[in-house]
């Protein structure tokens, strides 16, 4: 465990898509082109309503099929999805990442997944990266409602078994903080570059990522919920 300004900081939570990985791309760049083929553009402002929630299928095939029309999900969605996992075969984890979990481990806290995605998703990207076994606990949005809900948080921390004043939670979407802190977590902000210009206002902390500053020295600037946030 860690010390960190008066809190003990017993586990991290982290957010998947956009977080640990940069799937987001992904998934929004299959999305842009499927929606290209039926000639039609998908509006940004609309994508960045559903970033860290559940519903991103749901709302993008709704949207395309009121420009088309016609439109059948189950030969949309399979050729969506082949394209994310052939964009992601030789994409590792965000930058900096690896080093913040080998400095939990030496630091002895516990490691938990908090995501609005499915299980089998989850699961399947962190095996895929290789660091599916540092997790203790992988709570999705198939088992627990999903974010902006904090389900998945509160769920994190009963399998992690930590108060919620004893662990830190990082998040890459305004969504995603507000299931955090509303689990009542110390959460800090990595944006990646589709979500950096949303608004982190609720964030205790703001990382431009994660390797801005060393998970030690994190803790030891990082406040209790409710304190200023930061800007690193």
């Amino acid at each position: 465990m860690r010390q960190a300004a008066g809190v003990v900081v017993r586990a991290l939570i982290f957010d998947f898509d956009g977080t640990l990985a940069d799937t987001e791309a992904a998934v929004l760049r299959s999305w842009q082109e499927t929606f290209a083929g039926y000639g039609v553009e998908l509006p940004l402002d609309v994508w960045h309503t559903v970033i860290g929630t559940s519903n991103t299928g749901a709302t993008m095939l709704a949207l395309l099929a009121e420009h088309v029309g016609d439109l059948d999900p189950e030969v949309v969605r399979p050729v969506m999805r082949a394209r994310v996992h052939e964009l992601l075969a030789a994409e590792g984890p965000r930058a900096g990442v690896l080093g913040y979990l080998d400095e939990a481990d030496e630091l002895g806290l516990a490691l938990g997944v908090a995501s609005s995605s499915s299980g089998e998703w989850v699961l399947g990207q962190l095996e895929r990266l290789g660091i599916g076994g540092r997790f203790s606990a992988v709570e999705t949005g198939d088992r627990h409602a999903a974010k902006p809900r904090p389900d998945t948080y509160l769920a994190a921390l009963g399998r992690l078994r930590v108060g919620a004043g004893e662990a830190i939670a990082f998040e890459d979407s305004p969504h995603g903080v507000s299931a955090a802190k509303a689990a009542g977590i110390v959460t800090v902000a990595v944006p990646n570059p589709i979500t950096v210009g949303l608004d982190f206002g609720k964030a205790d902390c703001v990382l431009p990522s994660f390797g801005a500053i060393s998970l030690a020295a994190l803790l030891g600037r990082i406040g209790l919920a409710g304190a200023p946030k930061q800007e690193l």
